[in-house]
């Protein structure tokens, strides 16, 4: 018999990706400027583990 594990908590926003860099340019010297977005359900954590935890204080 196999051991069951706990399913995966990823969020369901980013699948797991919680921040992405988005490019916006090139400075005068070459370099590439980004900006760092964050995923705004999971607020850069990947998992919904906090969100479940807000929603389970919120509904008691």
């Amino acid at each position: 018999m196999m051991p069951q594990t706990l399913p995966a908590r990823v969020c369901s926003h980013c699948d797991g990706f919680p921040v992405v860099h988005i490019t916006a340019g090139t400075a005068p010297d070459g370099k590439r400027l980004t900006l760092a977005a964050t995923c705004p359900a999971c607020k850069g954590t990947g998992s919904n583990i906090a969100r479940l935890a807000r929603r389970a204080e919120v509904s008691a």
